[in-house]
Formats: structure tokens, sequence, C-alpha cells
């Protein structure tokens, strides 16, 4: 038997008669053999692997979109290599620059909010590893990158509530810095009057402890009829502050957020959500790395999934009172 027979059942390279195939696998289990992953990949110029940094993995969202694209990669016979950044661009740029060294075939990144300019150079169009950017995109971008319709699902919020009733919102709209952010924050002010922006109050600080100590300054100061919270940890701030405030949700308050809770069913009263399809996202970011490296000089892609609003019990048991 030929080593190049060998070579193509290990490598699936060319079509072998199932006989020899199977005296092939019996050689190699007798033997014991394990292929040299490292020279194979040095001999083939891929290593079937990707690396995904992820800026929060903490959160249900994050999280369902490292499952997406872990599902997707493992479909596609690739290895996935996972870093976690926490919004640190220190560990951001450690990240990245372990994921090269290992010479990932790809890179799938969801920014940091203060990500360096070193992470940028490496991460140029004429680098020697595509990239793939998700969740957080930015306008013009040189790269694929894959998002959620955040603007329009904000807007589609507010009108919804203000066809409940409610004039007076306020909004915990988090860091300024992170696109994500940014789109629901603009999604917000499409949706509401010029005439009517004095009445709502917008918490844009960055550190978790100054989005407590707002939200509660505001709840003392402004009869907001509705909180919305732009992500899950400002929605667990607002949370504790409408509870320290001793405001019923929705008797006396309603409340909304982004990308929710797991295991949402279980909270008293369930809560309104416009929920990222995170899952799919993670999914189709590994899709657009696959088609670069099929095709690294086509024009750079970027898709907006749609998001779901899921109405519940926190606004829509709410009735409107007279000032």
């Amino acid at each position: 038997m030929s080593t190049s027979t060998v070579s193509h059942v290990l490598n699936d390279t060319r079509n072998v008669e199932p006989s020899t195939r199977a005296k092939v696998m019996a050689a190699i289990e007798e033997t014991g053999y394990r292929q040299d992953a490292v020279a194979r990949a040095m001999r083939r110029a891929r290593t079937d692997s990707i690396g995904l940094v992820i800026s929060d993995a903490g959160e249900p969202a994050f999280a369902e979109m490292v499952h997406g694209v872990e599902h997707a990669a493992a479909a596609r016979g690739l290895t996935l290599i996972l870093a976690n950044s926490a919004e640190d661009p220190v560990r951001e740029e450690r990240a990245v620059n372990t994921l090269l060294s290992r010479r990932v075939d790809g890179l799938i990144i969801a920014r940091c909010a203060e990500s360096s300019a070193t992470v940028s150079s490496r991460l140029e169009p004429e680098a020697p590893r595509p990239v793939v950017l998700l969740d957080r995109v930015f306008d013009n971008s040189p790269h694929d990158q894959v998002g959620a319709d955040n603007r329009d699902s904000m807007r589609r919020l507010v009108e919804h509530l203000q066809a409940a009733g409610h004039r007076r919102f306020l909004l915990v709209a988090g860091d300024q810095r992170v696109p994500t952010l940014v789109e629901r924050f603009r999604g917000f002010r499409d949706a509401i009057p010029d005439a009517d922006l004095p009445q709502q109050v917008v918490v844009d600080a960055v550190d978790i402890a100054e989005v407590r100590q707002a939200v509660a300054t505001a709840l003392q100061q402004q009869r907001a009829s509705c909180v919305i919270a732009a992500s899950t940890p400002l929605a667990v701030a607002a949370l504790e502050c409408l509870r320290d405030a001793g405001l019923a949700t929705p008797d006396q308050i309603a409340f909304a957020a982004f990308d929710g809770f797991s295991h949402s069913d279980l909270f008293r009263p369930t809560i309104t959500t416009v929920r990222q399809p995170a899952f799919e996202m993670g999914a189709a970011a590994v899709s657009l790395l696959i088609d670069r490296l099929a095709a690294p000089d086509a024009s750079p892609r970027t898709l907006r999934l749609n998001q779901t609003l899921e109405l519940r019990e926190s606004t829509e048991n709410y009735e409107p009172r007279a000032s």
C-alpha cells in the first residue's frame, strides 16, 4: 500500500476504494498512529481553526453568540479558540496577538469599547488573516461584519410604548463608545418628537456604579412612566434602582430591556425584551469568514439581523395615570 494512498485516506483528498480505506483505517488503529497537526498545518498553510475574541462572555447575548460560532465552526470541521477581553483593551490586544501567533485561519472579534490602535493595526484588511466583526459594527468598515438592527428595534419598542400612553421615558443608554449602544440611543431619538425631548432622561454613564447613581437620582427627580435599559447589565442596575426606590413594575412604572436574561420566564413580572438573534449572529459570522477565505478580494459585507420584540407583563399591564 503506497504512502500516497494513506495520505489520501487521512486527508480525504481523493476517492479511495472502500476496501482499501478499511485496510488503511485498520492499520492506523492497530499502530496507534496520530497525525502531526502542526506539520499538516504547515504543509497546507491552514490550521482548520478560527479565533473568537468576545468582549464580555458573561453576558447572555454574547454567550449565545459563542454557541452560534462554535456550532457553525464544528459543522465545517473547524476548531474554535475562544478568548474573553472582558472589555479590557490590554486583554483584547493580548488575545488578538496570541490567536494570530497560533496561525488561526481567521478571526472573529467583538471589539471592546476602548479597543487599542495596536489592535486596529493588526486587523487591517491587508493583514494575513481575515477578520469578521461581530455585534459591534462600524460605518464604512473595511471588514465583513454582522450585527443586529439595533436602531430600528429601539424605535419600534418606543413607538409601541408611546401607543400604550407613555410620554416620559428614562433611557439607561450606557457607554456611548460602544457602537451597539450608540445605535440603540439613536433609535430612541428617532421615535421621540422634538417637543417631547425635554421630558426624557438619558443615562449614558460608563461605570456601572455611576449608572446606578444616575438612575436613582433620575427616579427621585422625574416621574418617568417607563424605564428602558439598553443591555442586560444596564437592566440589572436599573431594576436594582427600581427596587430600592420602592417602585412596583408595572403598576407604578413600566420597564423594558434589550438582550434579556437567561430563564426570563422565571421573573415576576415577566420582562418585555428586545431579543437579539445572538446564536444566528455567531453562525453568520462564521459564514462570512468562510466566504472571505474563499474570496479574499471580494467587497466587505455587513449583515444586519432582525431582533424580536417580546412583549410581556412589565409593560403590557401598565395603565397610564393622570399627572
